[in-house]
């Protein structure tokens, strides 16, 4: 939908048309096409939305446009909203509010939700409890098909989810059994006939990233949360989970990128937030980096005797730090995926060194024909191949080793990305180069 002839008819007030718009589009859709507008003009667009969307339009919107709708609500409206808001949901939104205005959301809900929300909110961040929701259908195993597909439709419209449904007793989680095989059963079967007792499930304090995993690797819809004492709280959703595997991914992409990660987009961060979040890092690998110039000036002489040696540098050392980064980001996927734990340490520096040995001489060989090309100078041919060949299989070996180590260490093996490795690598390709140079020119 294009902005332009959207608030040109909420301008002029042709509401009919507006209402008409928004009825056709998805929710996701609306969101993003209201985040292009002015205040004015989001609430004005906001109270034209349907009631059955307007509280998942909400949800997709970003924390500015939600804490200026919470502030410009009316009780009422604001009571409407978290009626149809899931529990999960309203959670999220309370987490990245100003406190003023969380106060005026718990003071619209009744006790019981408060309660539910207060609960929700003192789950760690990280864990299965801080994104699971409480609303689920439950069934008991006494329930036939026919009395469980009523249940589901008495009670489904206010559940996020009805595809999985959960088999209790006094809130002990004994089965499970999915929609479909309610739709396509026979209406007298019994639920405990049907229901499935081999159940995949979390604790509230499980790691939210091995939630991901278990969706990732069982292609689950829902999975159950589970209290220290084995009783059912709530579930945790396929787009939660997809939530969490979103916000690992920049998490380690920031990190990579050797930046401090930030929860806002990246309009919403101010300049000095952005600078702040760059700058730890900058000033780390900066100081770093030093180590490696006071190397080089160990070594005046032999730039002295042979001013071409300078002139490679740069060539070895930005090898040395992509071969490094290729291997860290390899084994970082594969630490991520759980392909690779520390165990294997020493099968991946097995294969790396033989990574190395077949790139580096690739390398070595195309260097030495171009240096006998250019310089007819055999000895300086040498020192260059036996130097690359020596800093790809250091570099590699650190680019492997390092995120299995972090890993290791409980740190993120994300940080041992390529801006820290490439620093690494800078000062053992310096030693590398100069002291194969020393022997061979014997200078």
């Amino acid at each position: 939908m294009d902005k332009t002839i959207f608030v040109e008819l909420l301008m002029q007030h042709h509401y009919k048309a507006v209402r008409s718009i928004l009825d056709v589009m998805n929710e996701v859709d609306i969101a993003s096409l209201l985040s292009e507008l002015d205040d004015k003009e989001l609430a004005l667009a906001f109270r034209l939305i349907a009631k059955d969307k307007a509280a998942e339009v909400f949800a997709n919107m970003n924390n500015s446009m939600q804490s200026y709708l919470v502030e410009m609500f009316t009780e009422k409206e604001l009571r409407e909203l978290l009626d149809d808001l899931y529990m999960d949901d309203t959670v999220d939104i309370l987490e990245e509010l100003p406190a003023n205005l969380v106060t005026r959301i718990l003071d619209t809900v009744s006790q019981s939700e408060r309660n539910m929300i207060n609960l929700l909110l003192n789950y760690p961040d990280d864990s299965a409890g801080s994104i699971m929701t409480t609303e689920y259908v439950g069934l008991r195993q006494s329930m036939t098909v026919e009395e469980s597909m009523a249940h589901i439709k008495r009670t489904g419209i206010h559940k996020e989810t009805i595809y999985t449904c959960y088999v209790t007793d006094k809130r002990k989680l004994i089965g499970i059994v999915t929609a479909k095989e309610l739709m396509t059963s026979d209406d007298k079967i019994p639920i405990k006939d049907l229901m499935e007792t081999e159940i995949i499930s979390v604790n509230t304090h499980t790691d939210k990233e091995e939630v991901a995993e278990l969706f990732r690797k069982y292609d689950l819809l829902a999975l159950p949360v589970l209290d220290a004492e084995g009783l059912m709280v709530g579930i945790v959703t396929f787009d939660d989970a997809m939530d969490v595997m979103v916000e690992e991914a920049t998490e380690d992409i920031t990190k990579m990128a050797a930046m401090s990660p930030s929860e806002q987009t990246y309009f919403d961060t101010s300049v000095l937030n952005h600078a702040k979040h760059r700058i730890t890092w900058l000033l780390v690998l900066m100081f770093s980096a030093t180590i490696t110039g006071t190397i080089i000036t160990r070594y005046e002489n032999a730039f002295a005797a042979i001013p071409l040696l300078v002139s490679f540098i740069p060539m070895l050392m930005d090898t040395g730090g992509n071969c490094g980064s290729q291997s860290s980001t390899l084994i970082i996927r594969g630490i991520a995926l759980n392909e690779i734990q520390f165990r294997d340490i020493f099968r991946v520096m097995f294969k790396e060194f033989r990574v190395s040995i077949v790139v580096g001489i690739a390398l070595a060989l195309a260097n030495g024909v171009r240096i006998l090309i250019m310089y007819h100078d055999v000895s300086l041919a040498l020192v260059i191949g036996l130097s690359l060949a020596v800093t790809i299989v250091i570099s590699k070996l650190i680019g492997c080793v390092l995120p299995l180590l972090a890993k290791k260490i409980n740190l993120d093996p994300a940080i041992m990305a390529a801006p820290l490795i490439t620093t690494m690598v800078d000062t053992c390709s310096i030693l590398v180069y100069f002291n194969i140079a020393t022997r061979v020119f014997a200078l």
